[in-house]
Parts: C-alpha cells; sequence; structure tokens
C-alpha cells in the first residue's frame, strides 16, 4: 500500500495535501485536516466548541464536535460530492481543535469564545465553527462584527433564538436577539430559514417557515437568501434542527415537519455566490443520534461550506 496514509491529521507535510487514510482507522480530525494551533497559511481553519450549558432541553451537544469529525472521515479519498474535485488541493484547511472552556464557571465562556474566534479571523483565514449549543454563535457573531461591522445572518433552524433577555444569560435561545439589539446582525438583511416555532418578536429578521420550505424549491429558497443578504458580509449558522428529526434526530431540541438533509444541502449548493465570511454547524448531540445519521449530516453541510470556499478559490485562479 505504498501510496496509503494514516494519521495524516499529524503526518501531512503540506496543508493542502490529500488524505488517504482508512475511513475505520487514524486520527480523526475534520477531514483528515492536519491538527495544528499554527494558523501561517491557512485559508479555513476548523474550530470546535464543545460547550452544551446553554441548553433548555436535552443537553450532549458538547460531543458535537467529536461527532462531526468523526463522521466527516467519510469524505476521505475520493473527490468531494458535488463539488467535483478534492477540496484541498489548493485550498489550505486547518484543524484548529477545540476551545477550552472551564467547565465550573460559565460566565468566563462568551469571552473566552469570542478572544479566541477573533484571533481566528484576524489571522485572515475563514473560521468555520462545529458546536457546541447554540449560544456559541453569539461570541463568535461579535468576533466577525468586531471586523465587518454588523453582519448578515443566515440562520438555518427550526427556532428564532429570538427570547428577550437581560444581555447576561448563557442560553442558546436568545443570542439572535440580543445581535440584532447589540447591532452584531443587521435585521434588515437577515434571514431565517425553516422555523418551526414561536417566539414572541422576530426583531425584524426575514423569515422562511417550514411549511414554505416544503412547497418551495431549493432554488426559491436560495434566491430569497441571496435577495435579502444583497451583498452584505454573511455569517451562515447551521443548527441541525432545521432537519427533520427523520434526519437529524441527534439533538437537543427536534422539532417534525422540518426539510431533508438533501433539499437544504441543495440550498446550500445554490449559495456559492454569497459573500460567506464565517461559519459554524451547532446542536449535534450525539447521545441522541442513530448510526451517525445526524453525526453526518452536520459534518456533510461543514463539507460543503469549504466546497463553496474551494470552487470560489478556483473561479479567481
Amino acid at each position: 500500500m505504498p501510496s496509503k496514509s494514516i494519521d495524516h491529521a499529524f503526518t501531512a507535510r503540506t496543508l493542502t495535501s490529500a488524505a488517504t487514510d482508512p475511513t475505520h482507522a487514524g486520527a480523526l480530525s475534520f477531514m483528515r485536516r492536519r491538527y495544528t494551533k499554527n494558523l501561517n497559511g491557512a485559508e479555513a481553519v476548523v474550530w470546535g466548541i464543545p460547550f452544551d450549558a446553554a441548553v433548555s432541553n436535552r443537553p450532549g451537544a458538547r460531543f458535537g464536535p467529536q461527532a462531526i469529525r468523526r463522521a466527516s472521515a467519510i469524505f476521505d479519498n475520493d473527490p468531494q460530492y458535488p463539488f467535483q474535485r478534492d477540496l484541498f488541493a489548493d485550498l489550505a484547511v486547518i484543524d484548529y481543535g477545540d476551545c477550552l472552556l472551564d467547565y465550573g464557571n460559565h460566565q468566563k465562556t462568551p469571552a473566552t469564545i469570542e478572544r479566541e474566534a477573533a484571533k481566528i479571523i484576524k489571522s485572515g483565514a475563514f473560521l468555520l465553527s462545529l458546536g457546541g449549543d447554540h449560544f456559541v454563535t453569539w461570541p463568535i457573531l461579535k468576533a466577525h462584527a468586531a471586523k465587518h461591522g454588523p453582519v448578515a445572518l443566515v440562520q438555518f433552524d427550526a427556532h428564532q433564538d429570538t427570547w428577550y433577555d437581560d444581555g447576561k444569560r448563557i442560553d442558546h435561545g436568545s443570542f439572535v436577539g440580543r445581535a440584532a439589539r447589540d447591532g452584531v446582525i443587521d435585521p434588515s438583511h437577515s434571514i431565517q430559514v425553516g422555523i418551526r416555532t414561536h417566539a414572541p418578536d422576530d426583531c425584524g429578521l426575514k423569515i422562511v417557515y417550514g411549511y414554505e420550505v416544503e412547497e418551495m424549491s431549493a432554488a426559491e429558497i436560495a434566491k430569497q437568501i441571496i435577495a435579502r443578504t444583497a451583498g452584505r458580509p454573511v455569517y451562515l449558522t447551521f443548527d441541525i434542527d432545521c432537519l427533520d428529526p427523520a434526519f437529524a434526530p441527534g439533538t437537543g431540541t427536534p422539532v417534525a415537519g422540518g426539510p431533508s438533509s438533501a433539499k437544504i444541502l441543495s440550498v446550500l449548493r445554490h449559495l456559492t455566490d454569497l459573500n460567506i465570511v464565517g461559519a459554524d454547524v451547532v446542536e449535534v448531540a450525539p447521545a441522541y443520534d442513530h448510526a451517525d445519521v445526524t453525526a453526518i449530516a452536520g459534518a456533510t453541510i461543514a463539507m460543503y461550506y469549504l466546497g463553496i470556499l474551494a470552487e470560489k478559490k478556483a473561479r479567481r485562479s
């Protein structure tokens, strides 16, 4: 087996090298990217945030980054569908590992996440974060807004997350409302897709409800997203409970009536021209998963983000 590698996450000599580890073996970084805290030369950084102390229902999303990394091993070796390319032939991607958090002092969590996110963003790399519950998006948004100004939020979710709080709560159901009130996002150019619950306030964001997603084509949904964001810098956050529990059972607050993974992946495929400056996948809770169904969906969404980046770079070359 002269052409095979093992533990590519540690043995890779360059950031753009392909991995050929056996799917069932080897170090489980995200898509076998090199594990390193060295940001030099990295164009995209995958970063885990194992935090779930903000959940209102079932905990367990702290294990999400591990599960997504494990599931991502299935993407090795072949050109990644539907991008028809080795995503890492020219795109330098690293796995930055996880954010170190003090489990006994949650009030320090937001600042810890924001500080480390800001460091990665300052390097010029695209930050792809793996949650963790949806609260982690709040400090990440702040770090992006510090660079870009108020960003357009594109949120795939079953929940609006606009419940009021006092600005101090550690709560995964209020970060969007807080971001709108504090000027971290621009509500007039932000959109939520797949919503299947009600909250007291939409905070000015456009909502595409679950039943509307069911009745629209992927291209029509993408057209609304592109029109709403209007070329602004976009932060794309994907709560895995956007998907119907049939396609994502492993999450803390599942809501029936959602779209399939196939449909939402088709929506993402139409967003190649969106000005995405950062992204995340959150709320994967593997303890409630079956056969890694949810983890595979989360890993695929994250891979699509990188696929969009790889295509954009190829077009610029």
